[in-house]
């Protein structure tokens, strides 16, 4: 699955299209130029790609073979709309974007132009230094593109060292959905969590919560609902009207929290046939 060795432009220097871009180019593509405004977009170029222009959008797609997106969710289409306006796509050009919620629809005014389209989103979070080059490895990437082109998007995974899952155009707000829900509310509950301890006079939550979330996810990411556990799932209602009075010292943000992963978990753990009905509905009633 090797793709054919490319002269590709990332747009901007993000800390995902930096990473990317210095991911391709150790795989031996040539970086024709990175888009970047700020200071530190500037600097995270200059180490993870250093040598590499820095040009305007125009330019880069003017140089390049691929040009890689790399920009807000919301920014895309607008992007893309106003080069296409603008006479920048040119025919046989591949173009990719890396915004989770999309497939290649948003890029549409580049693909009337002649142009390939390609959406390739990492699911991992990025910190815009090297470290994200080592954990590329093996890292999914979600890739839609038509029938022709998949194999290309597909080769250019494999050549940053991660694994190519297919997407379905219509299922691309699902998967970054998912995604959205398992990495940007475990980091809500963690905080939550870990305001919860300090508030008692636990110094350092972290070294608290670590083993246990550790575990907890490995767990879960294992055995799935098999791995579920706590009072909720075992049915004990006296240590949960416990907490819910605990929390009242906490912000309301906290407590809804509580309450509505709480009542998620008893419809799951009685579906599973951990707890029966009666002992669900007295959960849901406490939890309201």
């Amino acid at each position: 699955m090797d793709a054919p060795r490319l002269g590709i432009g990332i747009i901007s220097a993000g800390k995902v299209g930096t990473v990317l871009g210095a991911a391709l180019a150790a795989s031996g593509h040539r970086i024709t130029g990175i888009h970047a405004v700020s200071q530190d977009s500037k600097d995270r170029a200059d180490a993870l790609l250093p040598g590499v222009e820095i040009l305007d959008p125009a330019e880069i797609l003017r140089r390049s073979e691929l040009v890689l997106f790399a920009v807000p969710d919301d920014v895309l289409g607008e992007l893309v709309a106003g080069l296409a306006a603008a006479g920048h796509f040119t025919s046989g050009q591949l173009i990719a974007h890396t915004a989770g919620r999309y497939g290649t629809g948003i890029l549409q005014p580049a693909l009337d132009t002649g142009a390939f389209g390609l959406a390739i989103h990492p699911a991992m979070t990025f910190t815009g230094m090297s470290m994200d080059l080592q954990r590329l490895t093996d890292c999914v990437f979600a890739v839609t593109a038509d029938e022709i082109m998949l194999p290309v998007a597909q080769a250019l995974v494999v050549e940053m060292r991660g694994e190519p899952v297919v997407i379905a155009e219509q299922d691309r707000v699902s998967y970054h959905a998912a995604l959205a829900h398992a990495a940007n509310h475990l980091n809500t509950i963690t905080a939550q969590s870990a305001d919860m301890l300090r508030r008692i006079g636990v110094e350092e939550p972290s070294n608290t919560l670590r083993a246990l979330m550790y575990a907890s996810l490995d767990n879960a990411l294992r055995s799935g609902a098999g791995a579920l556990t706590g009072p909720v799932s075992r049915g004990d209602v006296g240590t949960v009207q416990a907490h819910l009075s605990a929390l009242e010292s906490d912000p309301a943000e906290t407590n809804d929290s509580y309450r509505s992963l709480s009542r998620a978990t008893a419809l799951r753990a009685a579906a599973r046939g951990l707890i029966s009905q009666p002992t669900l509905e007295e959960l849901l009633r406490v939890l309201e």
